[in-house]
C-alpha cells in the first residue's frame, strides 16, 4: 500500500461527498486507501459514506474528536507508506495526490509535503506559513506584514513551478511518512481544533526532517466551512491552540508577553470599531463581527 488518506468530517456531508468523488475521480497510479473519520456529525454523514462510498474504511466517532483525535484513531490502522491527512472541505484536482507521491519518493530528506490550495475561483490560498515566534505573531497581528512579510510568505512571488522547503505546512492536504509518525508521534490532542499541524511540523524539524511546499499538487480548499458552524468558539479555539504550542515549546514567559500582545490587539480593534461602524463599507458586517470576537477573547485570554 503506497499512500492512506484520512479524512475526518464533522457535519460536512456534502462537501465530503464531494472530496471523496474527486479522490476518486483523480486516484493516484498506486495503490490507495481512504479512511474516514466521522466526529458525531447530525447530517447523516456515515449514511451517506455506507451507501456512495462503500470502499471506504469508516470509523463513526461516538464524540467529537477534534481534529487531531480524529486524525489519531484511523492513523494506527494505515497500511500505507505515506499519510495525506485531508480535509473534508477540499476537492484534488487532477494528478494532485501523484504529484506528492512521487516528490516523496525522489526526497528521502522531506518528512512531509502539502500541497497548493486554492480557493474556489481558483486564486492562490495560503498553503504554508514560517514558524509561529512571539515576534512573528506581533507583526503578524499588526498587519506588519503589508509593509514587509515576516509573519507570513509573500507566496504570490513563489515559482509555481518549483517546489520550496518551508517550516509550516496547513493541514488542509499535509502528506507524512507513515515511518515519520511512527518515530516523532501522532498529532497532539491537546490541541481540539488549530496548531495541531503546526506543532507537527515543528517536531519533524526538530527530528531532522524537512517540510516543502509542493505546487504541483493543486488542492481546492473552501477554507473553514466546518468551524464555521460554531464561528465564535473557533475563534477561541483559534488562539487557545497557538497559546498551547508556545506554552509547550517556548514557556510561560513567552506565553505571558504573548497574551500582552493579543490583548493589546483586541483593545486596538475594539477601539477602531466604531470607525468601521461609521464608514459602512461592504464588509462592515463582518469587521464588526470580528471585533466582537476579539472582545470575547479579551474576556476569556486571563484563563487560557
Amino acid at each position: 500500500m503506497k499512500l492512506s488518506i484520512v479524512i475526518v468530517s464533522w457535519n460536512t456531508r456534502e462537501l465530503l461527498k464531494a472530496c471523496l468523488s474527486s479522490v476518486y475521480a483523480f486516484p493516484p497510479d498506486q495503490p490507495f486507501e481512504v479512511w474516514v473519520v466521522d466526529n458525531q456529525s447530525k447530517d447523516d454523514t456515515v449514511t451517506m459514506v455506507c451507501e456512495q462510498f462503500p470502499q471506504v474504511e469508516l470509523i463513526a466517532s461516538d464524540e467529537n474528536l477534534g481534529f487531531a483525535g480524529g486524525n489519531n484513531r484511523a492513523i494506527p490502522h494505515c497500511r500505507g507508506e505515506y499519510v495525506l491527512l485531508l480535509n473534508p472541505d477540499t476537492e484534488v484536482k487532477p494528478d494532485a495526490l501523484n504529484a506528492l507521491v512521487a516528490f516523496m519518493d525522489a526526497h528521502p530528506e522531506a518528512g512531509a509535503a502539502g500541497s497548493r490550495l486554492l480557493n474556489g475561483d481558483g486564486t492562490l490560498q495560503p498553503s504554508c506559513h514560517p514558524r509561529p515566534t512571539l515576534s512573528r505573531e506581533f507583526w503578524r497581528m499588526f498587519y506588519l506584514d503589508a509593509v514587509v512579510p515576516y509573519g507570513s510568505y509573500d507566496m504570490r512571488k513563489w515559482d509555481v513551478s518549483q517546489p520550496r522547503e518551508v517550516d509550516v505546512l496547513m493541514g488542509a492536504s499535509l502528506l507524512v511518512r507513515k515511518t515519520v509518525l511512527d518515530t516523532v508521534g501522532l498529532l497532539d490532542e491537546g490541541y481540539f481544533m488549530y496548531s495541531e499541524e503546526v506543532d507537527l511540523c515543528f517536531r519533524l524539524q526538530k527530528a531532522g526532517w524537512k517540510l516543502f511546499w509542493v505546487p504541483q499538487s493543486q488542492v481546492v480548499h473552501y477554507w473553514g466551512q466546518s468551524a464555521k458552524q460554531v464561528l465564535a468558539e473557533m475563534f477561541l479555539q483559534l488562539y487557545r491552540g497557538k497559546l498551547r504550542f508556545f506554552r509547550k515549546h517556548y514557556g510561560w514567559l513567552t506565553v505571558a508577553l504573548y497574551k500582552v500582545v493579543l490583548g493589546l490587539a483586541a483593545i486596538l480593534r475594539l477601539v477602531l470599531a466604531p470607525l468601521v461602524w461609521l464608514r459602512k463599507s461592504d464588509n462592515s458586517d463582518g469587521q464588526l463581527h470580528l471585533a466582537r470576537h476579539y472582545g470575547r477573547l479579551l474576556i476569556t485570554l486571563p484563563s487560557m
